[in-house]
């Protein structure tokens, strides 16, 4: 039952304790852009990779980005060193693993992790091997933090349709055994989502959820495309949607999630700076909002710091911090048993911790 104090926004003394605590869910996770920078470092000296510097400060300087980023296309730049280390079955195997372990420690319950496997073949390795690698390293960290996940392959709108559809048929062949959804990625301005319809309507066909990042680099029409056109589950970013106030309603009335990235929308310039971001605007209007971090290293954040920015920002109450915090959950590509188990844990440790808060 709520009271009367579950309106006022929430003043709590050690705010990022509190939020750690929170029972998480992330759905907006790459993979290459959420490296510990140590281990980017070993895994470099290991393999006998180049790096810009060795140290770790100056080396963590050149990668996390921050306002001063330009565009999409500048935040992208760091992914090449990160991703020059994840060549090896070990290497991916190892990233999922700390990932998984990272997270977990904020009370993150659930994680959908973002990669595109042909980024990882430059040493020779199949598509399947580096699916298999990235998928032990799940199973390790689950079966060591208690903690649920799912792998999201992703094509990228600067494939050739062709090989997009080689990682829709991978995403496919892998479904039922880890992995959870196919997505569209990489260089939205310019790249039109239809020039992949074909892998999106293989993964519809094959009844495998999809999820396409659309409306950061571009506008409504992008997200248009990705809804009527790749028959989207989900939208990542959905930033400019307000453009379309049709497609709007129609994002509102069938609910179709957005997992939304506020530091990483500020930094690609998807928004001009955090009080703009239409974050907020969307949630009153009904629409089943998320918060995501995007890239743990690469946009220097984490899922409790963009709850963090959130609250901060937006003066958020208790009542909608409760409701983002579920709408991740319930958008979570996992069976209905499985999300309805969670939900149950979930709604527990909240009444627990804003019990404590009354």
């Amino acid at each position: 039952m709520n009271t009367f104090a579950d309106h006022f926004p929430l003043e709590i003394p050690n705010m990022h304790h509190f939020i750690a605590q929170l029972p998480k869910a992330e759905l907006h996770n790459h993979l290459d852009g959420s490296l510990r920078i140590e281990s980017i470092i070993s895994l470099a000296k290991k393999q006998k990779i180049a790096l810009p510097t060795f140290d770790q400060e100056a080396l963590n300087k050149l990668l996390v980005n921050d306002e001063n980023c330009k565009s999409l296309t500048e935040y992208f730049i760091p992914f090449e060193i990160s991703i020059s280390v994840l060549q090896t079955q070990e290497a991916l195997e190892q990233a999922t693993f700390e990932l998984l372990e990272d997270v977990q420690k904020e009370n993150v319950k659930y994680l959908e992790i973002r990669f595109s496997p042909l980024l990882h073949t430059k040493n020779g390795l199949s598509l399947e091997a580096i699916v298999e690698a990235v998928l032990k390293g799940k199973s390790q960290a689950e079966k060591a933090f208690g903690i649920q996940s799912g792998i999201i392959i992703c094509g990228l709108r600067q494939n050739t349709p062709m090989q997009n559809l080689s990682l829709a048929e991978l995403a496919v062949q892998y479904k039922d055994k880890g992995v959870v959804a196919f997505d569209l990625a990489g260089e939205e301005f310019g790249r039109p989502a239809l020039d992949h319809l074909q892998a999106f309507e293989f993964a519809y066909k094959h009844d495998l959820a999809r999820t396409v990042h659309a409306g950061e680099a571009d506008g409504a029409h992008s997200i248009y495309d990705a809804i009527h056109g790749l028959k989207a589950n989900r939208i990542g970013h959905g930033t400019h949607l307000f453009q379309d106030q049709e497609l709007l309603h129609y994002v509102r009335d069938h609910q179709i999630p957005l997992e939304v990235c506020l530091s990483s929308n500020v930094q690609t310039k998807a928004v001009e700076n955090i009080m703009k971001h239409p974050i907020m605007d969307y949630y009153r209007q009904g629409i089943a909002v998320t918060l995501n971090t995007d890239s743990y290293l690469i946009s220097g954040t984490t899922l409790t710091k963009e709850f963090e920015l959130a609250i901060n920002s937006y003066h958020l109450t208790i009542d909608v911090l409760k409701q983002l915090t579920l709408n991740a959950f319930n958008a979570a590509f996992i069976p209905k048993d499985q999300k309805q188990d969670l939900l149950k844990t979930v709604r527990q440790e909240l009444n627990v911790l804003f019990g404590n808060q009354k």
